[in-house]
């Protein structure tokens, strides 16, 4: 599986474009034709803003929401710090009680290990239960191709594989879509829908479910992900909102459980702190409608078989940065991406990624690598974020996701050599060495406002610089430099004002100690 667990070395990562990366274009070119969405931009201004007023309402119930924080993140380093101890124990839990590991190297392990699982029970289809792990192989797309039927459902899943779309958002894949999107469709898409369907989110859920109704009372096999796995029991987690999730994990015969190495968690009794956040920082809500817990087969209860397949995928590399492994500290809650700036504008198709917003700005270089060619999209996700804080602050166990960005910007500018920035740098560095240089530069500067806007700003700035004016505006220089106002008259009468006040206070300050001394 890995090198930190003694075994032998994962093969090389894969080629820019591939891995992690669902798509092959640039986060900024991507994001530019979203913006042009107005549709998209008005479904997840919605959609994000009542989960963020919903989770400030259940946080803020909690006196001791900080303190659980901090509980969260010391969990999740200590877990980094003792990764390869007590995957070695989970394994053993769950072999003790009648479970089978499987160790994944990659997706293509993974994938491969998952359809033998299935082709071995005689079935050609498998129900699912939504899982990040298995998108971020691919699993669905390799099962069709061997034959196997994958059916999501998880309503939100499943309307994304009826449209043949993409996941735009961790915790709900189909917010950019809306009720009239989805109403039509369940009508290009669902055999025997009532053609008289409407858009009422009641009526579109009851077809979801008569859709899968036959899917969960007949399909032998089921594929899951895990929120969480207990080191110290062999216990696995899944929490969900709908109930389908138990559907499937209790009434098929097998089932196979796809989790990504770091989802380990040492001690049953640290559900107790996750339990709180993850609901709290996802949904807004209070508590999950649904936690499933199960260990190893139960005789009589729930599958004959239960199969492990711990993935590494590019996680043990990212295990090996010092930096760059708080991310794989992530609980998958999307409380980020309801904060983001960028992703409420852009949605998580920009992204080109299984992880969109900052997290998976983040995440998605760490597992998938990120290289310095021109032609790679991932070195373009770091950039990808406003660098304002406020995913830092939703975060549930404190993930420093700004200062992680600024690491891999660092790292990818180090990767790419001379960049447009570095020349500015050192041009800068150049005139600041050199007083009267830069007092003419300072003057020079004020041309800058011919170009600006009526709003001070200037947004487009020519080659070689565009590239920094395609993401961002630029404040138009000011009228008069520091330098020539503190020369004028209205700069000496400011300082002469400024001096007298500073002095009237001094003696103001020293009445009042000359008070207290008499006193």
């Amino acid at each position: 599986m890995s090198t930190f667990l003694g075994m032998p070395a994962p093969p090389p990562r894969p080629p820019p474009g591939t891995g992690n990366l669902r798509g092959d274009q640039a986060f900024p070119r991507a994001a530019h034709d979203e913006l042009g969405n107005d549709q998209l931009r008005r479904n997840l201004g919605r959609a994000t803003s009542t989960i963020r007023a919903k989770r400030l309402h259940v946080t803020g119930e909690l006196p001791d929401w900080e303190a659980l924080r901090d509980a969260g993140s010391a969990i999740k380093t200590d877990t980094m710090n003792r990764l390869p101890e007590l995957l070695e124990q989970l394994e053993r839990k769950v072999t003790e009680r009648g479970g089978t590991v499987h160790w994944a190297r990659d997706a293509a392990e993974a994938n491969e290990i998952v359809a033998r699982l299935v082709k071995a029970t005689g079935s050609d289809e498998v129900v699912k239960v939504k899982s990040m792990a298995t998108q971020e192989i691919g699993l669905n797309e390799h099962l069709e191709s061997v034959g196997i039927t994958p059916y999501e459902t998880d309503l939100a899943e499943l309307i994304v594989q009826l449209a043949h779309d993409k996941p735009s958002h961790i915790l709900v894949p189909a917010i950019h879509r809306n009720r009239d999107e989805i109403r039509q469709i369940f009508l290009d898409r669902i055999p025997g829908v009532d053609p008289e369907l409407d858009n009422v989110p009641a009526h579109l859920a009851a077809a979801a479910r008569g859709y899968l109704r036959e899917k969960f009372l007949t399909a032998k096999v089921a594929v899951s992900g895990a929120n969480f796995g207990i080191a110290e029991t062999g216990t696995l987690a899944v929490v969900e909102s709908e109930g389908n999730g138990r559907m499937c994990l209790t009434l098929p015969d097998t089932l196979i459980t796809v989790m990504g190495i770091e989802k380990v968690l040492p001690r049953y009794q640290d559900l107790e702190v996750f339990l709180q956040l993850l609901p709290r920082s996802s949904t807004g809500e209070r508590m999950n409608p649904y936690t499933s817990l199960w260990t190893g087969v139960t005789p009589g209860d729930g599958p004959r078989d239960f199969h492990l397949v711990l993935l590494d995928n590019g996680r043990t590399a990212a295990l090996a940065d010092t930096i760059g492994r708080a991310a794989l500290n992530c609980i998958r809650c999307s409380a980020c991406l309801n904060v983001c700036p960028v992703y409420e504008r852009t949605g998580g198709h920009a992204y080109g990624s299984t992880y969109p917003g900052p997290i998976g700005a983040v995440l998605t270089p760490q597992l998938a690598g990120m290289h310095a060619a021109k032609d790679d999209p991932n070195s373009s996700l770091p950039y990808a974020s406003s660098l304002c804080g406020a995913c830092f602050d939703a975060c549930p166990v404190k993930i420093d996701i700004p200062s992680l960005l600024v690491e891999l910007r660092h790292q990818h500018t180090e990767q790419t050599g001379v960049t447009t920035e570095k020349l500015a740098m050192k041009a800068a560095a150049a005139v600041m060495r050199r007083p009267g240089l830069y007092t003419t530069a300072q003057k020079a500067s004020g041309l800058g406002r011919v170009v600006a806007g009526r709003d001070g700003t200037i947004s487009r700035l020519p080659p070689p610089f565009s590239g920094w004016s395609d993401s961002r505006d630029t404040a138009a220089p000011p009228r008069e430099t520091f330098r020539s106002w503190f020369a004028s008259d209205e700069g000496r009468a400011a300082l002469r004002a400024a001096a007298t006040e500073a002095n009237s206070a001094r003696a103001e300050e020293n009445s009042d100690h000359d008070e207290k001394d008499a006193t």
